[in-house]
């Protein structure tokens, strides 16, 4: 049975309350519970001194993978949600600013035009469930305008780019409260008010995100190094990578099953949808926890007697908690045999409350790690004054009741013996 001393340390110099998160290509695009730059930036100065090898294995939109690369060194990611890899893959690559400068005025032009009255070209809207739910008639048409243009880039990084920009364009011109992870429909009196410049939307996306590349592009000219976004699924492979083959890796894993803490599904749904994505609303069910899992004892003290506390209050919740960190637990398994002996893995996690009981998922990284041929490092707490994510739920589900969720995340800092 697995029993472990406490080590941890508080240190405000983790917090990077007033810095920017949003340099380089980090502007790129919102998401939920990001992980900030400057964390990642540390993290790799730190345990990855001589490092050729980066891997993310839940890489989300690539922070740690743009800070490798920054550092002069290569990186590999995975992710399951499509619109995640492509976000990553896009703050990760070189386009030639002087080709994309004429694809920007072709389609600055095309929107000036457009905004002054000039008729829509014809185009074929998108047929997905309950488009009309989410989009006015007047937005789906300027919208499916703006995917016919990104259509006819022959580039794929800078109709990667464009896509991007697009995709944030999607979801702030749709109904949904963007204040929100999960898709929540703003109300009739908010919709009668509601009448986005789709184009203007897009056009200021497309600028933010060009200062942000070439700053980027400036860092690493002299260096060569590649980022490598894969799709695979950690819980079940280590894909391609060669065991004993990464020197570090930095990541921040899911805080628990998608469903219900952040649901990064529902945050890219309307965004996959536009983009064609077989199953968009079907990526939740595929992340870590995402399918039932019967309990059953892990000889894990922590954990154990956390599920049997959630199984005396609710079965339904208890089975969510426990097929993630059952999931979770396969995954570091497998995430284990890629890192070479004396290699770092840094671990930014989450300790959330389910039926008003705290998941200690720090002092579970680092049991599953260390029955994996690594020892403890350190854990690092930080407070999280700016990371999108829910500051409140409701852990006993009764209406009007809410608690905190988390104001801190844990650095879970492990060696391989």
């Amino acid at each position: 049975m697995a029993i472990i001393a406490e080590k941890k340390q508080i240190e405000t110099s983790w917090d990077y309350r007033n810095a920017n998160t949003k340099k380089v290509t980090h502007c790129f695009h919102s998401y939920p519970a990001m992980m900030i730059p400057q964390v990642a930036e540390r993290l790799i100065a730190t345990y990855g001194k001589g490092a050729n090898l980066l891997f993310d294995p839940y890489c989300g939109t690539g922070t740690s993978l743009v800070e490798a690369n920054i550092k002069g060194i290569n990186a590999i990611g995975t992710d399951l949600n499509p619109l995640a890899r492509l976000i990553a893959r896009a703050k990760t690559s070189i386009i030639d600013i002087h080709v994309l400068d004429l694809y920007l005025k072709d389609f600055n032009d095309l929107a000036f035009s457009l905004n002054f009255g000039i008729e829509k070209p014809p185009v074929i809207l998108p047929k997905f469930k309950n488009i009309d739910f989410w989009f006015s008639k007047t937005v789906q048409e300027e919208l499916a305008v703006i995917k016919k243009f990104i259509e006819s880039i022959s580039d794929e990084n800078i109709k990667n780019f464009f896509y991007v920009a697009f995709s944030e364009t999607v979801r702030e011109s749709s109904y949904t409260r963007n204040s929100e992870f999960k898709l929540y429909r703003m109300s009739e009196k908010q919709r009668e008010k509601f009448n986005p410049n789709v184009f203007s939307l897009m056009t200021n996306k497309l600028s933010r995100n060009k200062k942000g590349l070439i700053e980027y592009i400036e860092l690493i000219k002299d260096k060569k190094v590649y980022s490598d976004i894969k799709n695979f699924n950690t819980v079940e492979t280590i894909g391609d990578i060669e065991e004993k083959s990464i020197d570090i890796i930095v990541t921040s894993p899911p805080y628990g099953d998608s469903k219900t803490t952040v649901a990064y599904g529902q945050f890219s749904r309307l965004a996959n949808q536009w983009l064609e994505i077989k199953d968009a609303n079907k990526i939740d069910n595929k992340l870590m926890g995402g399918k039932r899992t019967k309990i059953q004892k892990l000889d894990i003290k922590e954990l154990d007697t956390i599920i049997e506390k959630i199984n005396n209050i609710d079965n339904k919740r208890a089975q969510e908690v426990f097929s993630f960190y059952f999931d979770y637990y396969k995954s570091i398994k497998n995430v284990s045999k890629t890192i070479k002996k004396g290699g770092y893995v840094c671990y930014v996690v989450g300790n959330r409350k389910v039926k008003s009981i705290t998941l200690p998922t720090d002092k579970i990284t680092r049991i599953f790690f260390e029955q994996n041929g690594f020892k403890h490092i350190d854990t690092f707490v930080r407070n999280i004054p700016s990371k999108r994510m829910p500051k409140r739920n409701s852990p006993t589900n009764e209406v009007g009741k809410t608690e905190t969720t988390m104001n801190n995340e844990f650095i879970v800092v492990m060696k391989k013996i």
